[in-house]
C-alpha cells in the first residue's frame, strides 16, 4: 500500500494528464478541422496536429501508468510491460519536447522582424522547411530511445522488486555505471530543444521592444493591434520557456540526484513534470482564438440540447 502522501501526489498528477489529454485533444481538433477546411497543411497547423498527437498519446499512456502505480503497482513491473512502456513513453515524450521547441522556434521567425539575410532566408523557407524540422526531431527521438532501452534493460535487473522494496544503494551505482548514456540522453533529447527554445524567445522578445520603441517614437500608442499580437505571442513564448525549464529541471533532478523510490523529492517532480505540457497545453489555448472556438461551441450546442431537453 502505498503512502498517504504518495496517493496524493499520483492523484493529482492524474488530474493533471487528464486535464493535458483533454486540452491536446481540443487543439487536435480544431488543427484537424482547419486542414480539412482549407484543404492545405500550413506549417503551423503541421507543428501542432504532431504536438497534439503525441501530447494526447502520452498524457493518456501517463494517466495509465499513475493509475497502474496506485491500484496495481507490482504488475508495473513486469518485463513485458515495464520496459516497452519506459521506452514507448520516452519515444513519445522526447518528440512532444522537439515538436514544442519547434513551435517556439516557428514563432519566433513569424513574428519577429529582423533583416540579417540569414533570418530573411529562414522567413521565406520555413514553410518548406518545418517537415523537415518535424521528421528530424522525431527520428533523433527515436534515436535517442535505442541506448535508453539499454539502460532502462540494465536499471531492470537490479529493480525487479515494487519501488517500495528497492534498495536505493543499488539503483544508484547502476545509475553511476549508467552516467555517460544519460548525460548524451539528457543532452541530446533535453537539452537541444531548450536550447531552441530559449534562443527563439530571447529573440522574439528583443524584436519586440525594439518594435514598441518604434511605436513610442511614432506617437501610434499602445492599441495597435500589430502590438498587442506581438504581445500575447511573447507572453505565450515566454510561458513555454518558464514551463520548459521547470520540465528540464525536475528530469535532470529525477535522472541524477538517485531520489528514493516514491520519496516526497521524486513525487513533486513527478508532480511537476506532468503538470509542465499541460500548462503547455493550456497557454496554447488561451493563446489563439481558433482553439477556444471548439470548445466554446460545443459548450453552446450542450446548452442548446439541455434547453430543449427541458422544455
Amino acid at each position: 500500500m502505498l503512502p498517504p502522501f504518495a496517493l496524493l501526489c499520483l492523484s493529482m498528477a492524474i488530474v493533471e494528464a487528464m486535464a493535458g489529454t483533454l486540452g491536446a485533444g481540443i487543439i487536435l481538433a480544431a488543427s484537424s478541422l482547419s486542414c480539412m477546411r482549407s484543404k492545405t497543411w500550413p506549417p503551423y497547423d503541421m507543428i501542432m496536429i504532431l504536438l497534439s498527437s503525441f501530447r494526447f498519446i502520452s498524457q493518456s499512456w501517463a494517466t495509465l501508468d499513475f493509475l497502474m502505480t496506485m491500484f496495481s503497482e507490482p504488475f508495473s513491473y513486469i518485463e513485458k510491460v515495464f520496459i516497452p512502456a519506459t521506452i514507448i513513453f520516452m519515444v513519445l515524450n522526447y518528440s512532444s519536447l522537439w515538436f514544442g521547441a519547434w513551435l517556439s522556434v516557428f514563432y519566433c521567425i513569424k513574428v519577429a522582424s529582423f533583416t540579417e539575410p540569414f533570418f530573411i532566408w529562414l522567413k521565406q523557407r520555413i514553410a518548406r522547411l518545418v517537415p523537415w524540422m518535424l521528421l528530424t526531431s522525431w527520428l533523433c527521438s527515436i534515436t535517442a530511445a535505442i541506448p535508453f532501452a539499454l539502460h532502462v534493460y540494465r536499471v531492470y535487473n537490479n529493480f525487479t522488486a515494487p519501488s517500495s522494496l528497492t534498495n536505493s544503494s543499488a539503483m544508484r551505482t547502476t545509475r553511476k555505471d549508467s552516467l555517460d548514456v544519460l548525460i548524451f540522453l539528457s543532452n541530446a533529447s533535453i537539452g537541444m530543444p531548450l536550447i531552441l527554445s530559449v534562443v527563439s524567445s530571447v529573440l522574439l522578445v528583443r524584436s519586440l521592444w525594439i518594435h514598441t520603441r518604434r511605436m513610442q517614437n511614432n506617437a501610434s500608442g499602445f492599441r495597435d493591434p500589430s502590438l498587442q499580437a506581438h504581445m500575447k505571442a511573447i507572453k505565450a513564448v515566454c510561458s513555454f520557456l518558464i514551463l520548459y525549464i521547470v520540465y528540464f529541471i525536475c528530469v535532470l533532478l529525477l535522472l541524477f540526484s538517485g531520489f528514493s523510490p516514491f520519496s516526497s523529492e521524486e513525487l513533486i517532480c513527478i508532480v511537476l513534470i506532468t503538470a509542465c505540457p499541460t500548462g503547455h497545453t493550456l497557454v496554447l489555448i488561451w493563446s489563439n482564438p481558433k482553439f477556444q472556438e471548439l470548445p466554446a461551441r460545443i459548450w453552446h450546442h450542450i446548452n442548446c440540447h439541455v434547453r430543449t431537453a427541458s422544455m
